[in-house]
C-alpha cells in the first residue's frame, strides 16, 4: 500500500501525510543520514523538511545528497532564519539554500519564526522568489493566531502551511491555531510529533498504558498510535525525525491507522490539552 497523501494547504498538491524531519540529522555520520533519508523515500515519506539553521546548512547538504537523482519524488521544504528575513535577505538566504540542496526550486519556503523584520518584508521576498520560480509556495512556522491573521492581511491570502510543535503531551495548537488553519485552508505541519521523551511509549504510567493498550488493539507500536492521534485531524501532516532507519517503517505505517472515537476520547483524557496559552516552540 502506498503512503497516504493529503492536499497540502493552499498549494492543493497531494503530499505524504507522514514526512521526514531533519533537525540534528547532521549529528549522525553523513553516509548513515543519507541512507536513512533515501530509505524513507523508498517507503513513501516524500515530504522532507529542513532549514538553513539545522547544522548551519549541514542538514540541507545531506538532504541534497539524499535527493540526488530523485528530486521529482520529493515535496521539499526549507526555512529562512528570522535574522535573514528582510526582503533582500530572504531572497539571498533562499538562493544559498538552493545551492546547498543542489536544486533550483523549493516546493515550500517558510519563515522559521517571527523576528525583527516586518512580515511585509518577508512576504515581499517570498513573492519575488515565487515569481522567479525558485519557490512554488511559502508558509510560516511557530505562528500563533494573531501572527497568522497579520501575515494573511499583508499577503491577501493565508499561508500555505504553519509548522508548529504538536504531540500528545503538547496540544496547545488545538485551542485556536489548528481551528484557524482548518478554516483558512492552511496545512498544519507537526514538528517533534513524538515529543522529546520516551515516557509516553513505555507503558509505565496510566497515560502511557492507555496509548500502549490502543496500540495493542491495532497491532501497531505506541509511536504509530501517537502519530495516528495527530493525523486524525484533516489539515495535519507530521514530520518525525528521519535519522533512525529502524523507526522509518514505523513512521510510515502510522498513516494507515484509523483510531475509533472511543480510542480518541481515551487518549484525549489520558493526555489532556490543558488551558489555552501562548504558542509553545522549540
Amino acid at each position: 500500500m502506498g503512503m497516504k497523501t493529503r492536499l497540502f494547504g493552499t498549494t492543493r498538491r497531494p503530499v505524504s501525510c507522514v514526512g521526514q524531519g531533519t533537525w540534528k540529522i547532521e549529528e549522525r555520520s553523513e553516509a548513515a543520514a543519507v541512507q536513512a533519508l533515501r530509505r524513507g523515500l523508498d517507503l513513501g515519506l516524500t515530504h522532507i523538511d529542513t532549514a538553513e539553521m539545522y547544522g548551519a546548512g549541514a542538514a540541507e547538504r545531506i538532504v541534497g545528497k539524499a535527493m540526488a537523482g530523485r528530486r521529482e519524488e520529493v515535496f521539499l521544504v526549507s526555512k529562512v532564519l528570522p535574522s535573514n528575513a528582510s526582503e533582500r535577505g530572504t531572497v539571498k538566504a533562499c538562493e544559498a539554500t538552493l545551492e546547498r540542496l543542489g536544486t533550483d526550486y523549493l516546493d515550500c519556503y517558510l519563515l522559521h519564526w517571527r523576528g525583527r523584520y516586518a512580515l511585509s518584508e518577508t512576504v515581499a521576498g517570498f513573492e519575488r522568489l515565487r515569481l522567479a520560480g525558485k519557490i512554488r509556495a511559502w508558509g510560516v512556522s511557530n505562528f500563533d493566531v494573531d501572527d497568522l491573521e497579520e501575515v494573511t492581511a499583508i499577503a491577501g491570502a493565508p499561508p500555505s502551511c504553519n509548522q508548529v510543535l504538536y504531540h500528545l503531551q503538547e496540544r496547545a495548537i488545538e485551542h485556536a491555531v489548528l481551528p484557524w488553519c482548518a478554516a483558512h485552508g492552511t496545512a498544519v505541519v507537526a514538528y517533534t510529533p513524538l515529543g522529546q521523551s520516551t515516557a509516553p511509549y513505555d507503558g509505565a504510567t496510566a497515560p502511557s498504558r492507555a496509548l500502549c493498550d490502543i496500540a495493542g488493539a491495532h497491532g501497531c507500536s505506541p509511536r504509530q498510535a501517537a502519530l495516528a492521534f495527530l493525523l486524525r485531524m484533516p489539515p495535519v501532516f507530521v514530520i518525525p525525525k528521519a535519522s533512525n532507519p529502524l523507526h522509518l517503517a514505523d513512521n510510515a505505517g502510522a498513516a494507515d491507522i484509523a483510531l475509533s472515537e472511543a480510542e480518541v476520547a481515551r487518549l484525549d483524557a489520558a493526555f489532556p490539552r490543558g488551558r489555552r496559552r501562548p504558542l509553545p516552540m522549540l
